[in-house]
């Protein structure tokens, strides 16, 4: 099953299963469903399966008296537009060894012992269409290709070989990132804060895990949890820049999961991103760029740039990017430089 997030004509955000292109509100088929992915996943498994039913009943026929709207009719959110939480993990090696080493330093053995991730900013989660950004972010803006997953249902202490059953969906993730902005409060150890809060754009919609049976394959040696075999790109202007494959993942959303959830809740719409596949993103395929050839030109996304992020099974995420009227530059009140 496919389910979107739209803007109704009331401008409230309206879920919907996605059949081809046709559109069917949820609470238009049953008005004993909510209106909102948000209320929708806080029913958990039972509102998950009666929607399972209703989705085969539109494909096998069943449904004759609702006239579906046609998606490209639609102004598309975020499926999850007002996700509980947003957290970013880091499980492909080869993205991190890759970065480690055009920066010249070693991979850490620990990469190897656990998953880790970072919480960014749930409140700047956007979907299709334009992302606008300010000035700064412009210095060296960045695309990451990933996917992510969304919580359906609340848990805790939840085991790795347990935690599949807690996956609602999967979807498209574009960390976008400021890597001028990123860099400079790194050095700080904090991790990255206004490098990375302005925009995280998850969609186009959610697919529910039976959608992806036939993807299904082996999770890497030594590791548990599903594992799916999903080819992953990048075009910017109509040009592939980026090209991998989820089966990469070492850390699986199932092991991602387990840490998250150690001594905490985890809840239905919070959101958790795969972290970059190996060259999914400009830093990486610049600074493997440079270190092979001096005379390599990095790219960076510039004001007006269109960008589809395409993963198998789960559609192409577009959006164009729009710089802000405003000039307003934080970089330009550092102190003491």
């Amino acid at each position: 099953m496919k389910l979107i997030s739209y803007q109704n004509s009331v401008n409230k955000p309206q879920i919907a299963i996605l059949v081809d292109d046709d559109v069917y509100d949820l609470d238009q088929l049953d008005n004993s469903f909510p209106a909102t992915m948000a209320e929708f996943l806080n029913g958990e498994e039972p509102l998950m399966e009666k929607a399972k039913e209703y989705d085969k009943k539109i494909k096998s026929g069943e449904i004759k008296n609702i006239t579906p709207r046609n998606i490209k009719e639609l102004k598309l959110l975020s499926p999850v537009p007002n996700p509980t939480s947003c957290r970013d993990a880091y499980a492909f090696r080869q993205h991190v060894a890759s970065a480690r080493k055009n920066r010249g330093v070693d991979m850490i053995p620990e990469y190897d012992q656990y998953p880790v991730f970072y919480f960014t900013n749930h409140n700047a989660i956007e979907g299709p269409g334009e992302i606008v950004c300010m000035e700064d972010h412009f210095h060296k803006l960045d695309f990451e290709l990933e996917a992510a997953i969304v919580i359906g249902k609340r848990g805790r202490n939840v085991r790795a070989e347990d935690a599949d059953q807690y996956i609602a969906g999967f979807t498209i993730m574009n960390d976008m990132s400021a890597r001028l902005l990123q860099m400079e409060e790194m050095k700080l150890n904090l991790g990255p804060a206004k490098g990375k809060d302005f925009s995280t754009v998850i969609g186009p919609w959610l697919v529910t895990p039976d959608e992806l049976e036939d993807f299904k394959t082996s999770p890497k040696k030594g590791h548990t949890g599903l594992a799916l075999k999903l080819g992953m790109k990048c075009r910017v202007n109509g040009k592939q820049v980026s090209e991998g494959n989820l089966k990469d993942m070492d850390w699986t959303f199932a092991e991602i999961i387990e840490r998250v959830s150690y001594g905490v809740d985890i809840l239905p719409g919070d959101v958790i991103g795969s972290g970059t596949v190996g060259t999914g993103c400009f830093l990486e395929l610049n600074g493997t760029g440079l270190r092979l050839d001096k005379n390599f030109k990095p790219q960076w996304l510039e004001d007006g740039d269109e960008v589809e992020l395409e993963i198998d099974g789960l559609g192409i995420l577009k959006n164009t990017i729009k710089k802000d009227a405003d000039d307003f530059s934080i970089l330009a009140r550092k102190k003491n430089v």
